[in-house]
């Protein structure tokens, strides 16, 4: 059996998948919703086999809605038991062989997919410091998950792992050293799963060895991450110690001069709270262009906005830079790589980020670059020395791949 049941836990939500691991789908996917709040919400969907083709609709999925009180993630658990009762697929024929759980930060402790145990989960709740909006939450769903499916092994995969390969002169931030060091102050990279994921899936789809391949993987969502993968490892990644570092994202301000925050104390009287609050949430595209949702910005830009041009031209020419900067720390790009929800379909992002990149090898073909699909695909011309490449991320799978792993042995 291959069936690995993958949870995504957060301090007021519950995202999960069945996955079929040898068949490389999932038979169901739901979300919880306002967990602890007065109104939740449960979504329960069904992936049927003839809806999971490459070029399938999703029409023939069946979802499941409804609106109840949700106390906690124990409570988030007996519903999610209940959908998969009620509405299939029934858990008695699909029978998880381990539950495997997305963690944020694993620090500089986990560099692999491990086995929940109790001093794991004492040193997540250790790790809570690092990422105090996100590890207490994975741990919760952990603990829930524990007491719902007692018979199986839960394994915990960490968005940082795959960072784990980062050399010292790309990790270590020129701070004090001793300082740095208490206080575990360093680059720990994110969006590592899907990282992971897509840098092979790339190899896979070019029919080469990702040890031989020298990859630069553009993760554009709402959050949004740049890594450089040699021979299958991550030698450098822009998110940092927190996600806020790096690329422009959707409401985050990614690269900033640290100085700028000691002048809006000075000048404007910003404390703690409300310089964590315009990093994080009123920065970004949407701090610049007024929407966060790249498909706003860019609907916007093309009817004449130019608060929003300026927005999607500041977007690309962050991406372009770090192009630039991990060609030179590779040596030669032999593939770039865009996913998630703004790598895959905002086409006018990918052309505007390759833009006078020709030098690089970097040639777009503009009516591949226009075309839309849910499957892997090439954008570049024929005659790019660099492959340019739209992968859709599926990082429930890869947690499902790593899971079995772990457990097969």
């Amino acid at each position: 059996m291959s069936v690995i049941l993958v949870i995504n836990s957060g301090s007021s939500s519950l995202k999960y998948q069945l996955v079929d691991v040898e068949a490389g789908r999932a038979l169901a996917s739901g979300l919880i919703e306002r967990i602890g709040r007065s109104e939740g919400v449960a979504t329960h969907t069904v992936r049927h086999p003839s809806t999971t083709g490459p070029d399938a609709a999703d029409a023939a999925d069946e979802t499941f809605r409804e609106e109840a009180t949700i106390a906690d993630h124990d409570a988030a658990f007996d519903r999610m038991l209940a959908s998969f009762a009620e509405h299939g697929p029934s858990l008695d024929a699909h029978p998880p062989v381990a539950v495997g759980h997305r963690v944020v930060q694993g620090g500089a402790r986990f560099f692999e997919p491990t086995v929940v145990t109790e001093q794991v989960k004492r040193d997540i709740e250790e790790l809570e410091v690092l990422a105090p909006l996100h590890n207490p939450a994975n741990l919760a769903g952990i603990v829930a998950a524990e007491r719902a499916f007692p018979d199986v092994a839960h394994v915990a995969v960490f968005d940082t792992a795959f960072h784990q390969t980062l050399p010292p002169a790309a990790y270590t931030y020129a701070i004090d050293r001793e300082l740095a060091a208490r206080h575990r102050v360093r680059r720990y990279g994110f969006h590592g799963t899907s990282h992971r994921f897509v840098s092979r899936a790339a190899a896979e789809f070019l029919g080469r060895p990702v040890e031989e391949l020298r990859i630069i993987v553009l993760h554009l969502g709402n959050g949004a991450s740049a890594c450089a993968v040699s021979g299958g490892r991550s030698i450098e990644t822009s998110m940092g110690m927190t996600p806020l570092e790096g690329l422009v994202m959707g409401t985050r301000s990614g690269d900033i001069d640290p100085a700028v925050l000691l002048h809006l104390q000075r000048v404007a009287g910003f404390d703690t709270d409300a310089t964590d609050d315009l990093l994080n949430k009123r920065s970004g595209v949407l701090g610049l262009g007024g929407h966060a949702d790249m498909r706003d910005l860019v609907e916007a830009a093309e009817s004449g906005d130019e608060a929003a041009e300026l927005a999607l031209e500041v977007y690309a020419h962050r991406i372009r830079s770090y192009v630039g900067a991990y060609a030179a720390q590779l040596g030669r790009v032999d593939v770039i790589v865009f996913t998630a929800g703004v790598g895959e379909n905002a086409a006018v992002v990918r052309e505007r980020s390759l833009a006078g990149l020709e030098a690089f090898g970097v040639e777009l073909d503009p009516a591949r670059n226009a075309e839309r699909g849910s499957r892997a695909r090439r954008i570049s011309s024929d005659a790019s020395r660099t492959a340019v490449l739209v992968v859709p991320t599926n990082e429930e799978l890869e947690i499902a791949r790593q899971t079995l792993e772990v457990v097969a042995g």
